[in-house]
């Protein structure tokens, strides 16, 4: 976990170029959103993900609304969504006004429409409802979506596959083979490859994940030593034969009133 939260803030694909702007106030200079867009272009086109650069050019949008570009705000929130567990998705929703201007009034804001489709798809990452994310993914709805967005981003559905395959990790030790397709909308010889590619063994139809910590139920015994007062068991003690003689003085005045 250490390490992935270290490549989180400072991935290891990230040029010295970018590190400058992300680490230093230039983050806040106007003049660099160019960078920071080309920089986003270049991870939709290679699969590489940094988190801090698209929250600074979000932050940009933010105090220069003149800059503001929906494309790149919905293609951040594509990467954002593959990057569940982490919060990143919400870190960005976090940065968007609640009325953006568009910067290109000849061509309407698709972000209006798109932001609750992408909410709606994090929400079902969110809660490990797969099947239904794929459903909803591939539904004629979001026709638009895969063809003017997502088959841009080299990788998109396999990081979704990713964040399935971690969810299966932490929970499962044994799962069926056609409930693992349908949480990463795979089947026959590509389910079983990218299966294999996880590392996992197929048996018939079932696959076996090896353990881990998260998988794996353990008894723990936490045994704790208090140190109390020399004073203490005495006046304990005290108190309990002094409860005592009280008793038996309730218990012998009843049985003389019999």
């Amino acid at each position: 976990m250490a390490s992935a939260t270290a490549e989180w803030l400072a991935p290891s694909t990230r040029t010295e170029l970018i590190e400058k702007l992300v680490s230093g106030v230039d983050r806040y200079n106007p003049s660099n959103v160019g960078i920071l867009e080309d920089y986003l272009y270049h991870q939709i086109r290679s699969g590489e993900y940094d988190c801090l650069a698209n929250l600074a050019i979000l932050k940009l949008y933010q105090f220069n609304p003149d800059l503001y570009n929906p494309d790149v705000v919905v293609n951040i929130l594509l990467k954002a969504l593959t990057a569940e567990p982490f919060p990143d998705f919400n870190l960005c929703i976090s940065l968007l006004d609640d009325r953006l201007p568009n910067a290109n009034t000849d061509e309407p804001d698709p972000l209006p429409t798109l932001l609750p489709v992408l909410t709606n798809l994090y929400d079902l990452l969110h809660r490990c409802r797969f099947p239904a994310f794929w459903t909803f993914y591939k539904s004629e709805e979001l026709e638009s979506l895969r063809e003017n967005y997502t088959v841009e981003c080299t990788g998109f559905e396999d990081a979704i596959r990713e964040v399935a395959a971690c969810s299966v990790k932490a929970t499962f030790t044994r799962i069926g083979l056609d409930r693992l397709g349908s949480y990463v909308d795979l089947a026959g010889p590509e389910l079983e490859a990218w299966a294999t590619r996880q590392g996992w063994t197929i048996d018939g139809q079932v696959v076996s994940i090896p353990p881990n910590p998260d998988n794996q139920v353990e008894s723990v015994i936490i045994r704790e030593n208090v140190k109390l007062p020399r004073g203490c068991f005495s006046s304990a003690k005290m108190h309990h034969l002094t409860d005592l003689a009280e008793l038996s003085k309730v218990i012998a005045h009843s049985v003389q009133a019999k």
